[in-house]
């Protein structure tokens, strides 16, 4: 059961002007299964992404790629010309299949589906966004996606946000999505979004599919570093068995439909808060991960304060949040938290004094400048380990820096559900 995560309300996702999703059954890998999902956008939308950092990508996250990179260039070339931008017009998901370890023949595919679509749409086919997850190394039914292709258009609607994040799913047991409204200069703008992911889970980029939308006027330059910051705040930050997927991508795009004055900026004002909007919505699509994460019980945060750096603090967050014997503890209940310390030693901090580090368990002080606190009682650390939302504090003392991590513990469900992952 996911930890504490409800289905989102749809009365409580608010539709992105220029921006309409079409669901359809492709039986991509099984009948009955609304498996295909369109996403449309409105001439002129920017779209921005980061992928997996795996080296084995799926053809689809290459294809992706390739045609943002194309959409950047011709951008660039559209400002010098005054000519219209041509930028990513459609979003193509399919679940079921990965299609990843299927070399030439996977990307001629993914390409396909492009084509079709774009045929359809009336567009060109490096305007269209292919994302795939699923089964990796089995060929990909690219006729059964075109063949559902005119269903998915004709159910194109600006609400349907939650069918959307319901036809993503793979090992999800619930849809992911979120959705808020702020002002900016006197005009309402929305940000929505949808992600999926529960196993496969290892930040950097994150091993999921996330998409989130906005209509917000913002400067197309400005899309890139907003992408990349509400990553690192927000995907780059959970882990649930520390596999990193061949298929990861998390998408932002702007319909610039809002009527607010452009965002030219994002550390002040309207750019702030619309950079702080955004995060948030992604923070709160990757949390859902983790409490929706396979055989998860509990939802754990570890945060490590105290660090020279914020990148040795996630260092640590990390060795933390991986290590199979501290998530098996926290499964079973058990304070052996000597896995923590153990953890905190072998993370790679080169220069770490043992003798500065603090550790708690949400209020309870287990260890003071690195050994046993006399007033600590296991009693007291297996009354937090029973909760189903854990803080991990440690504290390094020896620098101003501090970063979170958000994980959940490791059970005999999680084995199940890979074991019999393809049947």
């Amino acid at each position: 059961m996911p930890v504490n995560l409800q289905a989102p309300d749809p009365k409580q996702l608010f539709a992105v002007r220029g921006v309409s999703l079409g669901i359809a059954m492709a039986g991509v890998r099984k009948a009955n299964r609304r498996d295909l999902t369109l996403v449309v956008l409105a001439k002129g939308s920017s779209v921005a992404g980061v992928f997996t950092q795996n080296r084995f990508c799926a053809a689809p996250v290459q294809l992706c790629r390739l045609h943002l990179a194309r959409s950047a260039a011709s951008g660039s070339a559209s400002a010098a010309s005054a000519a219209p931008l041509a930028g990513p017009r459609a979003i193509l998901i399919n679940t079921g299949n990965a299609n990843a370890g299927t070399g030439e023949d996977g990307l001629a595919r993914a390409r396909a589906s492009c084509i079709a679509l774009a045929g359809l749409l009336k567009i060109e086919p490096e305007q269209v966004l292919p994302f795939s997850t699923g089964v990796i190394m089995e060929t990909l039914p690219v006729d059964r996606i075109i063949a559902g292709l005119p269903a998915a258009l004709a159910d194109l609607q600006a609400d349907h946000w939650g069918e959307a994040a319901q036809a993503i799913m793979t090992t999800d047991t619930l849809p992911k999505a979120a959705s808020r409204q702020l002002q900016l200069g006197g005009k309402t703008v929305t940000i929505t979004g949808i992600s999926k992911g529960a196993g496969m889970i290892r930040p950097n980029m994150a091993t999921m599919l996330g998409f989130i939308a906005t209509d917000a006027a913002i400067a197309p330059a400005l899309m890139q570093a907003l992408v990349v910051d509400a990553a690192d705040e927000s995907f780059n930050r959970i882990t649930i068995d520390g596999d990193t997927s061949t298929n990861d991508s998390f998408v932002l795009i702007a319909t610039h439909q809002a009527g607010n004055a452009p965002i030219t900026r994002l550390d002040a004002g309207d750019g702030a808060a619309l950079r702080d909007a955004v995060v948030a919505v992604a923070q709160q699509l990757a949390q859902a991960i983790v409490r929706d994460g396979e055989g998860a019980t509990k939802f754990i945060t570890v945060r490590v304060e105290g660090g020279k750096t914020p990148a040795e603090c996630r260092q640590v967050a990390y060795a933390i949040a991986h290590s199979p014997l501290v998530k098996t503890a926290f499964f079973a209940s058990d304070p052996n938290l000597g896995r923590i310390l153990a953890a905190v030693g072998y993370a790679g901090i080169d220069d770490l004094d043992q003798t500065c580090i603090d550790l708690f368990l949400d209020d309870v002080l287990v260890v003071e400048h690195g050994g046993r606190h006399p007033d600590y009682r296991e009693e007291e650390g297996q009354r937090v380990m029973k909760q189903s939302e854990i803080t991990v504090r440690v504290d390094l003392h020896r620098g101003p820096e501090h970063s979170t991590v958000w994980t959940c513990d490791l059970s005999y469900d999680y084995v199940k559900i890979n074991a019999d992952y393809r049947s």
